[in-house]
């Protein structure tokens, strides 16, 4: 709630308290962080984005209201933040794995140390084989076969 005691559509939509503050922040960062690391996958890979940048925009906001749908169960089963919380920390990972994956693509593992490139790369295998393969699709015509984007 604002000084004039008015509710924002953020606090309506995700709840408010600092600790909400503080998980959406973290998602937004991740996301932008997210995006970035996929402009500069999608350049390494040479391919035109437009189309798949435009549903990447529709499937951040998706994304983003998975966290709210939570709250709002919440507020509906009288819960205190659990499906929310909940939602948001499987956002949380499926951002950041997102965003590693792309950074590999993008080439960025050189700068990983080399008794951590085998984890991440297991961690982010099944969603970077999926970007891969959507990324090789795309002079196909074919933009299927992606998890997060």
């Amino acid at each position: 709630m604002d000084q004039s005691g008015n509710f924002s559509i953020i606090e309506f939509l995700y709840g408010e308290g600092d600790a909400v503050r503080a998980i959406m922040n973290a998602l937004m960062f991740f996301v932008l962080l997210d995006w970035l690391t996929g402009v500069c996958a999608a350049r390494k890979d040479s391919a035109n984005v437009g189309k798949y940048g435009m549903d990447g925009i529709f499937r951040t906001f998706f994304i983003l209201l998975l966290p709210a749908g939570g709250h709002l169960l919440d507020q509906a089963l009288g819960q205190s933040g659990v499906i929310f919380g909940a939602l948001s920390v499987g956002t949380l990972y499926l951002i950041l794995q997102s965003m590693t994956a792309n950074g590999l693509r993008a080439g960025w593992g050189d700068y990983f140390p080399e008794w951590l490139i085998g984890p991440i790369m297991q961690w982010v295998k099944s969603e970077l084989e999926a970007k891969i393969q959507r990324a090789t699709g795309r002079s196909g015509g074919d933009n299927e076969g992606s998890k997060n984007g």
